[in-house]
């Protein structure tokens, strides 16, 4: 039995060290990638004021397809709040919706296979809302930006992978309208965002 034990234990281990020695190539594999972290947000302002954000929840997920060349495409859906305080003290709360498309160049076959840092940058679309420390509601402009992010894969195994990566999106202002259609301020969807979570492969 004891022989058995091991023969299975060494087997798993020459397979787990062979899937992991080729995990480093994505290559012609579709991704589900799914994150979480903290963001960072540009101040606010408005015609009673600035309104100094904290830092909030971001969480999401998406789509990664490897191609030639060390490259991959990124498509991703995240989803941000954070709150915000005027000089008198009073609280805000917003949210953003961002659609992003991105291309990636990985630093595949180093020395450690499992692990492949990335660089990228690409395309957002920011959807945004507030509402005031009453529950009244105002529009923010659909924006559209881009981001640049950096980052690192770990695979566990071929089809499974652990990811951390840091984001910086820039935007330009939106203007926030009361439901009226009245003009109150300007939005700045400017971020930073660190973020963790895992991909898996398909094939």
């Amino acid at each position: 039995m004891k022989k058995v034990l091991v023969l299975v234990c060494a087997l798993s281990c020459l397979l787990f060290t062979t899937t992991v020695a080729t995990a480093d190539s994505i290559n012609g594999r579709l991704g589900l990638t799914g994150r979480f972290g903290l963001l960072v947000p540009s101040d606010t302002d408005t015609r009673f004021g600035t309104i100094e954000n904290d830092a909030g929840f971001i969480g999401g997920g998406g789509l990664i397809f490897g191609l030639p060349n060390n490259l991959a495409l990124d498509f991703d859906v995240t989803y941000s709040s954070f709150e915000g305080n005027d000089w008198w003290g009073d609280d805000y709360d917003f949210d953003t919706t961002n659609i992003s498309i991105g291309l990636q160049y990985r630093f595949a076959n180093l020395p450690v296979r499992q692990l492949v840092p990335y660089v990228g940058g690409g395309i957002d679309i920011l959807m945004s809302g507030t509402k005031d420390f009453t529950g009244y509601k105002a529009d923010i402009d659909t924006v559209v930006g881009g981001h640049v992010s950096g980052g690192v894969d770990y695979f566990l195994a071929r089809n499974f992978a652990l990811t951390a990566e840091i984001r910086a999106v820039f935007a330009p202002e939106a203007d926030i309208k009361l439901q009226t259609g009245e003009k109150v301020g300007n939005f700045d969807p400017t971020s930073f965002s660190t973020t963790f979570g895992f991909r898996v492969f398909f094939n």
